[in-house]
């Protein structure tokens, strides 16, 4: 790409324009990024200003250095990781805010009328869909600071009719609008959700939570088609059908605007619900029965406040970072563990031989969620007796039960995982064994883990689900030589830069597209 006219080079303005807005995204300055491409903070200055020339190669250069998809047309290409394994990780690193949590605090902030200010948000992809959502309806948001401080200005009137039906497609959280969108409209239009590949999944709890509170849903041509009958609501308490994370929140963000009092019954306890009942507190919401599986929603008409909100951690991620030190025998501290909801996991990996410690419990930031940091060392690990399977909250969480089977196939002997709330997620485990595990598919819920296993490094395609294809990424991290993980969007829905915080740890992970 050369031009001999400078005068006439509006492309390599635009061109400009979008490396400098790559390269605030990554958080760095023009001298980090001309240390990457060993060339000089000058040249990098006259590139964002659309002075330079630029071959095809450069551009791919500071496309893999800003892990962005700058040369290619149309489609952004597909993101991979190359990691080269057999490392020993050493140091700390502190557990990021909830993925979970953040989204249906996003999708909580359409009850406030008034400006909701959410901390430390974690910048996921699964963010981005929603946030792209939500400012096609006419909801101002914006990032703050580096800190992913994050601000959210409703419109007085949401454009429901223009919403951004692609992004909206890409995400399961789409169906957690239902809930805060009934007190906005008589009538409106949901596209179908997406996500993982997780099997089928379907809706009706979702329905059976709101149809008390006046909300009845078609499916048509690809479309939720929603009615809302004001003059209805629940003459009894409100049972849910399954135990689910979002449906008990859709259910609580659809009482929590209603006047009276709501009662729901078996309701999800986790973590994501419980801070969603913290946040609703902050609205003036008061809820009863936070951490247990009977709500009480003292609802209120109208919320028109400023408020200010700090999710707490994730403790799917503290599981992953755990995972990690133990796959690579590594001496690794993991701060800021929502020890609550990884009570199991670790009492589990005590009696499998894990060799830990955690510190005393303090307060996340948001005032009730108690953190611990917890230490791991290498340990010689042996097979659990009893198979190992998830439960609602407070049993072992669904969404960590892919790390046991990664940590099973370090351990001696062999190791029955049943994952029996998903249809197919077990079967994406099996590609353990491209790395040389040995890992046997009984049928679409269990596997059967054999260990100790000889990591070798191999070239994989991402699973598209997000646990396992962690699961398959860490596996990499033990396993001697260089491995490809190709087309990792499904990780960077739910993970905010995990392989440079990996790097931090002594891990090597570069990132690079196909152009």
């Amino acid at each position: 790409m050369t031009d001999d006219h400078d005068g006439s080079k509006p492309y390599l303005a635009r061109i400009g324009g979008l490396i400098r807005d790559s390269r605030r995204h990554r958080g760095w300055t023009q001298a980090q990024l001309a240390e990457a491409l060993s060339t000089s903070q000058s040249a990098i200055n006259r590139i964002e200003r659309g002075h330079q020339n630029l071959s095809v190669d450069m551009l791919a250069r500071i496309s893999e250095a800003l892990d962005s998809g700058i040369v290619t047309l149309g489609q952004a290409a597909p993101t991979h990781l190359r990691v080269t394994g057999g490392r020993t990780l050493s140091g700390s690193i502190s557990v990021k805010t909830s993925k979970n949590a953040g989204v249906a605090l996003l999708c909580a902030s359409l009850l406030n009328a008034g400006r909701t200010t959410l901390r430390k948000v974690a910048r996921i992809e699964e963010v981005n869909r929603i946030l792209e959502v939500l400012n096609s309806i006419g909801v101002r948001t914006r990032w703050l600071n580096e800190d992913n401080d994050l601000e959210i200005v409703p419109p007085a009137k949401l454009d429901l009719a223009g919403i951004d039906v692609e992004a909206a497609r890409r995400t399961r959280s789409i169906i957690m609008l239902l809930g805060p969108l009934l007190h906005h409209e008589d009538a409106f239009e949901l596209p179908y959700a997406g996500g993982c590949a997780l099997g089928t999944r379907t809706v009706e709890p979702h329905l059976v939570a709101l149809r008390p509170l006046g909300l009845e849903v078609k499916a048509v041509a690809g479309q939720y088609h929603v009615a809302v009958d004001r003059g209805v609501g629940p003459t009894r308490p409100i049972v849910l059908t399954e135990r689910g994370d979002t449906v008990t929140e859709n259910a609580l963000m659809a009482a929590a605007r209603r006047d009276g009092v709501t009662v729901i019954r078996n309701a999800s306890p986790n973590y994501m619900v419980q801070d969603l009942c913290f946040f609703l507190g902050e609205l003036g919401v008061r809820i009863e029965g936070v951490g247990t599986t009977t709500l009480t929603v003292h609802g209120v008409g109208e919320v028109d406040r400023d408020i200010d909100y700090s999710p707490s951690e994730d403790p799917i991620e503290a599981m992953s970072l755990i995972s990690a030190a133990i796959v690579t025998s590594s001496e690794v501290t993991v701060r800021r563990v929502p020890i609550e909801f990884m009570e199991i996991e670790l009492a589990l990996l005590e009696e499998m031989g894990l060799d830990h410690d955690r510190s005393a419990e303090y307060a996340a930031a948001n005032g009730r969620t108690r953190l611990v940091d917890v230490t791991v060392r290498p340990s010689r690990l042996k097979a659990p007796i009893d198979k190992i399977h998830p439960m609602p909250f407070p049993g072992l969480n669904i969404d960590n039960l892919p790390f046991f089977a990664l940590i099973a196939a370090t351990a001696q002997g062999s190791t029955l995982i049943h994952d029996w709330v998903y249809e197919n997620r077990a079967l994406y485990l099996t590609e353990l064994t491209k790395l040389g595990a040995k890992v046997t598919l009984l049928d679409p819920h269990r596997v059967y883990v054999e260990g100790p296993t000889h990591w070798s490094g191999a070239e994989v395609i991402c699973p598209p689900a997000l646990r396992p294809a962690v699961v398959v990424l860490l596996a990499m991290l033990a396993a001697k030589g260089t491995s490809v993980l190709r087309n990792v969007y499904v990780i960077n829905r739910g993970y905010e830069q995990l392989a440079e915080r990996l790097n931090l740890l002594g891990a090597d992970i570069s990132t690079f597209r196909d152009i």
